[in-house]
Formats: C-alpha cells, sequence, structure tokens
C-alpha cells in the first residue's frame, strides 16, 4: 500500500552538503519533465517583477526568488522533513504537537511507502533529498502549462509501481496536476467531521491535520497495512473511522476531532 501527499507551500530552509545535482531523485523517467520545469522556473524568476506575480510573493517572502536561482546548489533535506505545513506538523509531532518524532521504523517504512507530488519535482519517495524552492501547483511559467507536462509524465511511473494500492490523499489541485490512470488501483480520501447531531461535513483547512494523524499511525503501526480493512483499523485506534465506497475509488476519512469552534474564523 502506497500513501501519495501532497507538498505544503510552508517549507524548512536550511539542509545537508548535498545540492540536488548531486543527488539521484527516485522515478528517473521523470528527469526529463524535472530539467523542463526548473528551467522554466529560473528563466521566470530572472524577471522579478514576473516572478512576483507568477509566484504570489510578498515582501515578506522576496527571499524566495534568490532561492529559485539556486537550486541547483542548494542544500538538500529529505522531502519529508522539508514541508512544514499543517499535514506534515501532524505526522512529525501529532495532534497539537504533543508526540514523539517518528523513530527510525516509522522513517524506514516512510521510505517504502510514501510518496510525495511536487510541483517541482514531481513524485518523489518521503526520504529523496530536495532544496528549498517556491512552486505551487497554481503557479505561472513562461510558455509552460504545468499539468501539460506532469501528466503525461506521471503516466508510466505511476504504471510501474508494484505496492499496492494508492491511497491518494492528495488536494484536488495536486491530483489534477498527475492523476493516477484508472487501471492504477487507487482511492481518493475525502475527509469529513461528525457533528454532534450525527450528520457529516466536509473540512477545509482541517482536512489536513486528519490525513497527517491518519499518516502518523500507519508509519507508527505496529504493522503496515496491506488493505483498506486494515487502513480502517489504524483510523479506529485514533479515533477516526475510515469508509470505502461501493466501487472502492474513494475513501471517507471521518473525524470527531475537529469541532465549531475549532475552525477558523
Amino acid at each position: 500500500m502506497l500513501f501519495l501527499l501532497p507538498p505544503s507551500e510552508s517549507k524548512v530552509r536550511g539542509g545537508g552538503s548535498l545540492n540536488i545535482s548531486q543527488v539521484a531523485l527516485t522515478f528517473g523517467a521523470l528527469n526529463p519533465a524535472r530539467e523542463q520545469v526548473l528551467q522554466a522556473l529560473e528563466a521566470l524568476c530572472r524577471d522579478e517583477a514576473a516572478a512576483i506575480r507568477a509566484l504570489k510573493l510578498t515582501p515578506k517572502s522576496l527571499a524566495d526568488l534568490a532561492e529559485n536561482l539556486s537550486l541547483r546548489e542548494a542544500p538538500t533535506m529529505p522531502a519529508l522533513s522539508r514541508y512544514s505545513g499543517t499535514l506534515y506538523e501532524a505526522i512529525h509531532s501529532g495532534l497539537g504537537g504533543e508526540c514523539a518524532p517518528l523513530n527510525q521504523d516509522a522513517w524506514t517504512r516512510a521510505k517504502r511507502s510514501v510518496l510525495i507530488q511536487s510541483s517541482l519535482f514531481g513524485l518523489v519517495p518521503a526520504t529523496d533529498l530536495i532544496p528549498y524552492y517556491r512552486l505551487s501547483s497554481s503557479s505561472s511559467l513562461p510558455g509552460l502549462r504545468l499539468a501539460d507536462v506532469w501528466a503525461p509524465a506521471h503516466e508510466p511511473v505511476f504504471r510501474r509501481l508494484d505496492q499496492g494500492l494508492v491511497i491518494d490523499l492528495r488536494s484536488k489541485a495536486y491530483a489534477a496536476l498527475a492523476p493516477v490512470p484508472s487501471d492504477v488501483p487507487s482511492a481518493w480520501v475525502e475527509v469529513v467531521s461528525r457533528e454532534s447531531d450525527g450528520a457529516l461535513r466536509a473540512l477545509n483547512h482541517f482536512n489536513k491535520q486528519a490525513k497527517g494523524l491518519l499518516v502518523r499511525a500507519v508509519l507508527m503501526a505496529e504493522k503496515a497495512p496491506e488493505s483498506v480493512a486494515d487502513l480502517a483499523e489504524i483510523a479506529e485506534s485514533i479515533g477516526m473511522e475510515l469508509r470505502a465506497d461501493q466501487s472502492g475509488d474513494q475513501l471517507t476519512l471521518i473525524t470527531a476531532q475537529v469541532k465549531k469552534g475549532d475552525l477558523p474564523r
């Protein structure tokens, strides 16, 4: 079973001594597309005014221009550590940041079973080394549409995955960049919360937290899940419920951990 995650807009800066030119990213078939997107991003960032508009930069994030222009020499770190948004905070430290960091066994399982789809590097395993960058699924690059590059490049890569069912935890925007082919066994996950009256309500911001908590539970479980039933048991162990529709193509993750008073105003 594989878990497919989106990246996050927020990222940790810095890293180790190796740069992207010195590491070999997994799924080498994506390298031509990676180089195409990287060259387009570099070209964009040489025009400061255009880059500010396209990347939606604020005065506080202008340093990201220089980061993008030095990507090839920048320090790298594991992708699972690079991203620091809500989903990743939940993976690393649980609800409210109160849990211990992932142990070595969890990292080993993540290496085998967690894939992250970057808008710049495409599909990468959790432990692949990547630099800090600024590029989102909605960014416009000169003469290049991200979906036109990533969708065809990923299609054969997805078909070569052989670790079983793909649990697609991506946002709709990232799923649209590189759809999982219909003949590849996969299930897309929707997150809802159960109201006090029993009604189910779709979540926005807090769906990332719920997904992160589920992935953390998978990584820390005694045994890796091999079926949706196994995954449902893991969800139940952290107070959630996982339901599959009749086709098996969609899973609903139900959480009671988010209350109305917890929602952003």
